[in-house]
């Protein structure tokens, strides 16, 4: 059996550091938690795109910063999620 490479998690462990499990289990708990969060972050990243296609024609300068600094964590997530699921895809071939 060859050993699977580690999963880059969804969150960051302290200081910011990425968090990978290493398990060949693919049903687990953390498994089944990190596919939710993923989930979770990506449509997180779809709301607040629509948002952003709504509310930016007619928005203050103070909105549009805020809106921005959510765009942003939205979009290292997603980044995040395409970077771990990349991984896996690549293991596959």
């Amino acid at each position: 059996m060859r050993a699977e490479s580690p999963r880059l998690l969804p969150w960051s462990g302290p200081e910011g550091k990425p968090c990978y499990l290493i398990t060949d289990d693919h049903g687990g708990p953390v498994s089944r938690l990190a596919d939710a969060m993923e989930s979770i972050q990506l449509g997180m990243g779809t709301e607040l795109l629509a948002h952003a296609h709504h509310m930016l024609p007619d928005t203050p300068p103070g909105e549009l910063r805020f809106l921005a600094e959510r765009l942003t964590e939205a979009l290292h997530d997603a980044l995040r999620v395409a970077e771990s699921r990349g991984r896996r895809l690549n293991h596959l071939n």
